[in-house]
């Protein structure tokens, strides 16, 4: 459980600096006439594809090791598909959750005082 309340602080942490940085990006496009659902959609997608990707990734390898781990081990059994769907689900509302927060407080802001940050 620790482990799963770390990795959602880590993530979380990562996804919300970078989605931050792009502020200036966003008071660009606004200025230029995008409407703020199309910008929360943008930053949406752009910080949920690569939180996808490595989930993908960590929960086919975490299987893989939990087979070998059994195959070394005297009588361990894997965790159950439960586990596995609880933990993804959890990360992808975290990955969600830290791609929306500074996506709609930078939509919010007026595109000149965004273009004025840097």
């Amino acid at each position: 459980m620790l482990s799963l309340v770390l990795a959602s602080v880590g993530l979380y942490g990562v996804l919300s600096y970078l989605m931050t940085q792009r502020t200036t990006e966003l008071g660009v496009r606004m200025a230029l006439g995008a409407q703020r659902d199309q910008v929360l959609r943008l930053m949406l997608l752009d910080g949920l594809r690569p939180a996808i990707f490595g989930l993908a990734l960590g929960s086919a390898t975490s299987a893989g090791v939990t087979q070998l781990i059994q195959s070394m081990l005297y009588n361990t059994k894997p965790l159950d598909l439960a586990v596995y769907v609880a933990v993804t689900l959890t990360l992808l509302v975290v990955a969600t959750l830290a791609c929306m927060i500074p996506a709609w407080r930078a939509s919010r802001l007026d595109p000149m005082q965004a273009l004025r940050m840097e």
